[in-house]
């Protein structure tokens, strides 16, 4: 479903966004990362995801999301659940007069990175890091270093 800008300010001003991130690992073991162009975490260093639109499955939404941010569509079974997360950030889509909250859904993918067609409608920039490299680099966003901290999980209980 697409929103005018009006519309989605509106949402984005008042409810929390639910989205699905993905933890994108090759074959050597490495995670992928973009560097964002848009708010909010412009230029930093993010992990692939986006947002579940209204009435559309997670299913749907994760091929949607995989084929928009990996160039390639995989189903919701290609993936490992990873867990519920919180993002907070004090800008939004378009400016700082209102902050931006997701409760995000996490999802662990192993690709063979050689068949992915890595798009950059949202990515300026990718590459791939190891946990330890990705833990340590600059300019990756904290919600993305997240996924590789245990303490950050959000409380969940039952997933």
């Amino acid at each position: 479903m697409f929103l005018s800008a009006e519309d989605f300010s509106t949402v984005v001003r008042s409810t929390p966004l639910i989205s699905i991130d993905l933890i994108v690992e090759n074959q050597a073991g490495e995670f992928l990362l973009g560097q964002r162009t848009q708010r909010p975490a412009q230029k930093f260093w993010f992990v692939p995801g986006g947002r579940v639109q209204k009435d559309e499955t997670l299913e749907r939404a994760f091929a949607r999301l995989t084929e928009a941010e990996l160039g390639t569509a995989f189903t919701l079974a290609d993936g490992d659940f990873y867990g519920v997360w919180q993002h907070f950030y004090d800008d939004n889509f378009s400016g700082a007069d209102f902050s931006t909250h997701y409760i995000v859904l996490g999802f662990h993918l192993r690709v063979d990175a050689e068949k992915l067609h890595l798009p950059d409608a949202q990515h300026s920039a990718y590459r791939w890091l190891t946990q330890e490299a990705l833990l340590s680099a600059q300019n990756v966003h904290d919600n993305s270093r997240a996924y590789f901290l245990d303490e950050k999980r959000a409380e969940a209980p039952g997933l």
